[in-house]
């Protein structure tokens, strides 16, 4: 009886794993897909004061994808502080710049989550929700218009970071309002004007190099994930620099890494990751590829540096 009674679960086992497969694949699916999602309440937004986007027709508006949200057709750009507790705050802090191509941002994976980490560690962080390209208002056509841009990325030579950095005018402007506003209320927030570095992700990297490359930003350090690493002339002043990419990143990890080799020639600090696995935009998400480790990693490099604990100490 017991036999036949294991073998009965067994098999009710299996018919129930048979049932909950294309329930699974269809649960991935529903994630995967762009869902339309009203605009959620951003009370601790600060108007960064850059003016509405020229030129701008269609307005913000959010989606849900991945298990994460974004914003997208941003006219306006905003800078959300997230700060430490005060028993553990160094002084140091971090401008979070989501990434998306410049049409879309990760507010979440590339964004709120990277920043409440960055505080838990006591460094006080800011995301900012810079302005972006135009897209099509309708779902349908703004999927189109990434899917087409995506595909472009992948083939397409990419520019040097310098001159790519030079498209960049309504982006760099909400770069640089960002530090301007976080020295201006750095008493209010306990942040030293000195210390305050910039982290970016795939777009939001090459936003990050391009103000590194400003002469009157200035970040104390900078962060690029997943950005491209193509050569571009590093000034001698250049902050310290943390990369990290995948090699199976579809869009940079099988371009050069020269962007390394030009900090070491300048004799700037650089630590650079390349993680075998974890492809394009892997960001907070958990995952079982060594990819997943570069938070840690990053928070180490900031240790070292000295960021982590109070000045002078």
């Amino acid at each position: 009886m017991a036999l036949k009674s294991l073998t009965r679960r067994i098999a009710l086992g299996l018919a129930a794993c048979a049932l909950a497969a294309p329930a699974f694949a269809q649960a991935q699916e529903d994630q995967d897909k762009m869902t339309p999602m009203a605009i959620p309440a951003q009370p601790d937004a600060i108007d960064l004061g850059t003016g509405p986007l020229p030129g701008a027709k269609a307005t913000e508006s959010w989606h849900r994808q991945y298990g994460s949200r974004f914003a997208r057709n941003v006219t306006m750009a905003t800078l959300t502080p997230f700060l430490p507790d005060p028993a553990k705050a160094s002084g140091a802090a971090i401008i979070v710049a989501p990434g998306g191509g410049f049409r879309t941002l990760s507010m979440d994976n590339e964004g709120y989550d990277v920043a409440k980490a960055l505080a838990a560690k006591g460094i006080a962080a800011f995301v900012i929700k810079y302005r972006l390209n135009q897209t099509p208002a309708d779902m349908a056509g703004f999927e189109k218009s990434m899917a087409e841009m995506f595909a472009g990325a992948a083939r397409a030579p990419l520019p040097a970071a310098n001159r790519a950095a030079m498209n960049l005018a309504p982006q760099l402007e909400d770069s640089k309002a960002a530090f301007r506003l976080i020295r201006s209320r750095a008493a209010q927030w306990h942040v030293d004007p000195d210390r305050i570095g910039m982290i970016g992700f795939s777009a939001g990297a090459m936003l990050t190099m391009a103000t590194a490359l400003s002469t009157d930003a200035k970040p104390a350090f900078v962060g690029n994930i997943y950005g491209p690493l193509g050569s571009m002339t590093v000034p001698a002043d250049a902050p310290p620099m943390f990369a990290g990419i995948a090699a199976d990143d579809p869009l940079f990890g099988n371009r050069d890494f020269k962007l390394i080799d030009d900090w070491r020639a300048a004799k700037r600090p650089v630590e650079f990751h390349l993680f075998e696995q974890g492809g394009h935009g892997f960001g907070m998400y958990p995952k079982k590829t060594t990819s997943t480790g570069w938070f840690d990693a990053f928070v180490r490099w900031l240790d070292m540096h000295g960021w982590l604990a109070p000045k002078g100490k």
